[in-house]
C-alpha cells in the first residue's frame, strides 16, 4: 500500500526498505476485524474497543479513529 498521508493506519507500518510504502501488520488487522465486528454487534462501546485495541496490539487508537474505520467498513 502507498502512503498517502503523514498519519500511519492502525494495521499498517512503515515499510524499511521504502518508506513511501506502507506494510500490513497482520495481528493488528485481525484485533481490528474483531472489535469492529463487536462494535457493530453492540457488544462493546467505541470507547471499550479503543481500550481492547490498545491491550491488544500496544497501539494506540482513539475512539473517534475507531468509529471511523468502522464506520467505513460498514458504509
Amino acid at each position: 500500500m502507498r502512503r498517502s498521508s503523514s498519519t500511519i493506519p492502525f494495521g499498517y507500518e512503515l515499510d524499511d526498505a521504502n518508506m513511501e510504502l506502507l506494510t500490513p501488520v497482520p495481528e493488528q488487522l485481525e484485533a481490528l476485524d474483531k472489535v469492529a465486528k463487536l462494535i457493530t454487534d453492540q457488544a462493546l462501546s467505541l470507547r471499550e474497543g479503543a481500550l481492547w485495541l490498545e491491550f491488544e496490539t500496544g497501539r494506540k487508537l482513539s475512539h473517534m479513529g475507531l468509529k471511523k474505520i468502522v464506520d467505513k467498513r460498514n458504509g
